[in-house]
């Protein structure tokens, strides 16, 4: 096992105990990631409605510019 790789077990167990401060605990790493999912797929949620309201928005008024 590389010296590193065990030094960075040590200090996460660290900041899951709360003796670290400046570091992320396991959960709220966990939180960020599903939270970054979830921002990433209201986004692409948002694009598809935006398309999809501007091509029924041409189709229900002809004459308005493209």
């Amino acid at each position: 096992m590389h010296h590193e790789a065990l030094r960075n077990w040590i200090r996460q167990a660290e900041a899951d105990a709360g003796e670290r401060g400046a570091m992320l605990t396991t959960e709220e790493k966990e939180e960020l990631a599903q939270l970054r999912r979830e921002v990433r797929e209201l986004r692409r949620a948002n694009e598809v409605l935006r398309t999809a309201s501007a091509f029924f928005a041409a189709q229900l008024d002809p004459t308005r510019p493209r």
